[in-house]
């Protein structure tokens, strides 16, 4: 009887894990789809303005540009005070939203860089990115101490970009650029473990749970543009 009943509590505790994992996996796909369609919009978003002369210029050829330029920052630092106070659902809409808004500010790739290196580093990032999530999602390594040092260089990114917005360094800008793949290449390893903790400490509230998934698919999107401009300024070929 004794032996009958620790089969049968190994059994249930297995078939929880699978559960669990099973789980784990469903969210993680669920956050990875969320981003693929906010890369989907931005990607269109930004190819259709590109195509459009009048467009481009009633946008880029105004001080509209600057709105453009910083409306992305500013909404992404109001997402990320309101999400507690958002539904899922709305969360997600935010997300769609900011993605349209990126878009309308990465038009002009379109207009620099040929279409055939703009595939290519896509296809880089799309690699590399995928290389980086899949390591933090399977490491058992705590990457915290690390992210923190990431977050900083970030920090230490967004103040050096905002000055030679007005400087117009080309070494600056070549420096910024060295130092930012590093960074979102292992940002993407750190906000993917932290988005798998996030699961972790939030199972069992779908609400929540769904509105985390939403919250970990903007961390990984903004990594992926992020690592994709950087390396674009690298291997993106310009029109003549």
């Amino acid at each position: 009887m004794i032996e009958y009943n620790s089969k049968t509590s190994f059994a249930s505790s297995a078939s929880r894990t699978a559960t669990f994992d099973s789980a784990l996996r469903d969210y993680m796909v669920k956050v990875y789809q969320h981003m693929s369609v906010a890369l989907a919009i931005s990607g269109l978003i930004a190819f259709m303005v590109s195509s459009s002369p009048q467009l481009m210029q009633a946008i880029f050829g105004t001080p509209l540009a600057y709105l453009v330029m910083f409306a992305p920052l500013v909404f992404v630092i109001v997402f990320g005070f309101k999400i507690n106070s958002l539904s899922a659902e709305k969360a997600k809409n935010y997300l769609y939203f900011y993605s349209a808004l990126m878009g309308l500010s990465m038009a002009t790739i379109f207009v620099v860089y040929t279409a055939t290196s703009i595939t290519r580093v896509f296809l880089i990032t799309a690699s590399t990115f995928g290389a980086m999530s899949l390591y933090g999602y399977s490491t058992k390594k705590d990457l915290t101490s690390f992210g923190s040092f990431l977050i900083m260089g970030l920090i230490g990114i967004l103040i050096a970009s905002l000055v030679n917005i007005f400087l117009k360094s080309s070494g600056l800008d070549f420096a910024i650029s060295i130092i930012g793949v590093f960074v979102f290449i292992g940002l993407t390893a750190y906000d993917t473990q932290r988005i798998k903790q996030t699961y972790y400490h939030f199972a069992g509230n779908n609400e929540i749970v769904n509105k985390m998934a939403v919250l970990g698919a903007l961390n990984l999107y903004m990594d992926f543009i992020n690592l994709f401009i950087m390396l674009l300024r690298f291997f993106g070929e310009r029109k003549n």
